[in-house]
């Protein structure tokens, strides 16, 4: 029903929106263009249609904060509301009537309205929309934001000179009203820039989509073909991600596996799901590996793995398979001698190492951004800097380039690195460069000698794979490589989307071959603050602590949850899970509906593989991360936002890239030196997802007192709040003295 509806609304908003722009520009006379643009909001009618149509824009809000568009709620807000607040000062003033911005800001309004919403309803009933009109939705914003924004603030400031408006709220309230009307144009410096610059962006990436070039035919590990809703063949994740968790969860409640298959809104309705699947694991050691080993074997079952001569066969069978295409060994070592190495973190402009970031760490600690079992690994790594002697250790990076990946860290301490990246030339050029600068040395698969390389320029152009393409080969390379030196493997690529799957099960058959077939391998991950994980019984109580607190932000968070019907901030502390012999296990929902279900599931698998291996005697390294301000992460602009506005609920602290890879290392040299460690599988757990409870560098989304998923809109309108606040005190003190010196 949501499609006709969104039809049918988006068609309605068009026709009316053109009734609004026939009336304004029917009546405007080209010979005296001012004149007309002035006495525009006179013309029989416009008014009040004008004020029917904007007043159903709010409906636009509501869509956002149900999910039936994917539309910021938060931004839809302030742009709707904007509007609103200038309808009421065109209609109760006659001086922001009778001036030439209302006439610029009616007829701005229309063209772009027209446009917009004739460009929903194409999208909704076409596969592709004309191009004319895809056009103009990407490109009329350059001129009518400008100009729309202008007539908006000349409403403004007429208004706000016009004593029948200031009168609005009855006498003696005169002061009342012209502040809050003025403070509206001071809120446009910042956020009108960002508002354009924002289009520009969608812009650039409607028009990299279209044109984009048709996908290349499937090759490597791909996605299965699967049988549309039209009834044509695609290769759907949708439904391949519903079955993959259907089978985890199916190994041990069959009527929950079921439930997932039988799914409508799994872009939206996933999450339960993925709870549901940790209840499950919750009831028993055997449960919880069994819900792994499940999910693994249907996926590597029913992704279909494409060979160059269009051979496809299941993803396990070319594993399996023997392969007649090898990688030669390409090898760099560093040219700078063995150091004193020590862990450096860099932090607010300053190089942290020995007490001082002992210090820190204790800050962290005290404040709840990290948990005590991370702070102390960081701060046994630091007393013991022989376990930063990697002279003799071996990492295999799958993902080696990763912002998020310990390259850097390891380069620095003179590890040696096998490293796995994509065949491309600037890659390789920059990773060995790093390499032979340091103490350490690179290992990298080539497709030829590197003997036979004639220059550097053809050493990078030789070196590197495709996890994607070149998994079972990659494998092969690995299994045979250095016998006898006990490997680390860190799963560190990333992908966006259904990509991240693929590349996640790619990672996951490597580390699934090297921890059978090599004895001795470990493994190392970096878990997500955006998952589920069992926590600890204080981190519940930390969190309720937060929640009971009374403050500024407790009162905002209060209003934002009862404006969205209790969408927002969200209560974090959740009733703990039972398992079948009483115990009891406490649990943060961190997933947030905006990354995705392909994102979840694919660091779900990363969770599968740590417990399975973990199960089998490997030492396995897998901690949270915390929310870090990568490249990958902050292009997405609500991200951004959020990230900007999110420290305001305590303890949440968003890190840097240089922060979390050196502190993430640290966490990881302590798993892979210290007895203690639940990385050791000789140390009993409670449960096989209690892996993911120790070490955690979380950022402070564990002991917040809402939901991640609920705050991030929360988090964008403190940073626009924030953002508007000098211009707001500034124009509050400076603006009165200009409008009565030149008004």
């Amino acid at each position: 029903m949501s499609k006709p509806y969104l039809i049918a609304y988006n068609v309605a908003c068009c026709a009316a929106w053109s009734y609004v722009l026939f009336l304004a520009v029917t009546n405007v006379c080209p010979v005296h263009l001012k004149d007309s643009l002035a006495n525009v909001y006179a013309i029989p009618n416009l008014a009040p249609v004008l004020t029917y149509v904007q007043c159903a824009a709010m409906l636009e809000i509501v869509h956002a904060a149900i999910g039936l568009v994917r539309s910021p709620v938060v931004v839809t807000a302030m742009q709707v509301s904007s509007r609103i607040f200038a309808i009421i000062a065109i209609t109760n003033s006659t001086d922001a009537q009778t001036q030439w911005g209302a006439g610029v800001m009616i007829i701005s309004w229309a063209l772009v309205e027209v446009v917009r919403y004739a460009f929903y309803a194409s999208a909704l009933m076409q596969k592709k929309v004309p191009y004319t009109l895809f056009w103009l939705r990407y490109s009329l914003f350059g001129i009518l934001y400008p100009s729309g924004i202008s007539g908006e603030l000349s409403v403004f400031f007429a208004a706000a000179n016009d004593p029948h408006f200031l009168g609005l709220l009855g006498s003696g309230n005169e002061n009342l009203v012209y502040y809050l009307v003025m403070a509206l144009p001071v809120i446009y410096a910042p956020g009108s820039p960002v508002m354009i610059m924002n289009m520009v962006g969608n812009r650039k990436s409607a028009f990299k989509k279209r044109f984009a070039r048709p996908p290349p035919p499937p090759l490597g590990l791909v996605w299965p073909k699967t049988v549309g809703k039209n009834g044509k063949e695609d290769r759907s994740s949708t439904s391949t991600a519903k079955a993959v968790l259907a089978a985890a969860i199916g190994a041990v409640n069959k009527e929950k596996g079921e439930a997932i298959l039988k799914l409508k809104n799994w872009r939206f309705g996933y999450v339960k799901h993925f709870m549901g699947m940790v209840e499950e694991q919750c009831k028993s050691p055997e449960a919880a590996l069994a819900v792994a080993k499940a999910g693994l074997e249907k996926a590597y079952e029913i992704f279909e793995f494409v060979s160059p001569d269009g051979t496809t066969c299941s993803f396990a069978e070319a594993m399996a398979a023997n392969n007649n295409d090898k990688f030669y060994t390409g090898f760099v070592k560093g040219e700078k001698p063995k150091g004193d190495n020590k862990i450096v973190v860099p932090y607010k402009g300053k190089d942290l190492s020995g007490e001082e970031l002992k210090a820190q760490v204790k800050k962290w600690v005290d404040y709840g951004t990290i948990e005590d079992s991370a702070g102390n690994a960081i701060i046994k790594c630091i007393d013991n800097p022989g376990w930063l002697d990697l002279s003799d250790r071996y990492f295999v990076l799958l993902g080696a380039g990763s912002a998020m990946g310990p390259f850097l860290v390891l380069m620095a301490m003179g590890a040696n690195v096998v490293a796995i990246d994509l065949d491309r030339p600037f890659i390789w050029k920059r990773l060995i460069n790093i390499a032979k600068k340091s103490s350490g040395s690179i290992t990298f698969p080539m497709k030829v000698e590197q003997a036979s390389c004639a220059d550097e320029d053809a050493l990078y152009a030789a070196a590197g794979c495709n996890l994607f393409t070149h998994t079972p080969i990659i494998k092969d390379w690995l299994v045979g490589l250095y016998r006898g030196k006990p490997f680390t493997v860190g799963s560190y690529a990333y992908l966006n989307g259904a990509l991240h799957v693929q590349v996640s099960l790619a990672m996951d058959a490597i580390c699934k071959e090297l921890t059978e077939k090599r004895p001795g391998t470990s493994l190392a991950y970096l878990c997500t603050p955006t998952d589920i994980h069992l926590v600890p019984e204080e981190v519940n109580k930390a969190s309720l602590e937060h929640y009971n607190r009374f403050d500024i932000i407790k009162i905002y968070a209060t209003i934002m949850n009862k404006l969205t019907g209790g969408k927002y901030c969200v209560k974090n502390a959740l009733k703990p899970f039972v398992a079948n012999d009483g115990k009891k296990f406490y649990v943060v929902d961190g997933m947030t509906v905006a990354q995705g279900p392909n994102y979840a599931l694919a660091k779900r698998m990363q969770h599968w593989r740590a417990i399975i291996a973990h199960s089998m005697g490997c030492k396995v390294s897998s901690n949270v991360a915390p929310s870090t301000s990568t490249v990958s992460v902050v292009q997405n602009r609500t991200f951004a936002w959020a990230y900007e506005g999110i420290p305001h609920f305590k303890p949440h602290e968003v890190a840097t890239p240089d922060v979390s890879n050196n502190v993430m290392s640290a966490i990881l040299f302590y798993d892979l030196n210290d007895d203690e460690s639940v990385a050791n599988p000789k140390n009993p757990l409670d449960n096989p997802n209690s892996l993911f409870s120790y070490g955690s560098f979380n950022g402070g989304c564990w002991r917040c007192a809402y939901k991640m998923n609920s705050i991030g809109e929360a988090s964008v309108l403190i940073y626009f709040g924030k953002l508007a606040m000098p211009y707001v005190i500034t124009g509050l003190a400076v603006i009165p003295t200009l409008i009565s010196k030149f008004m």
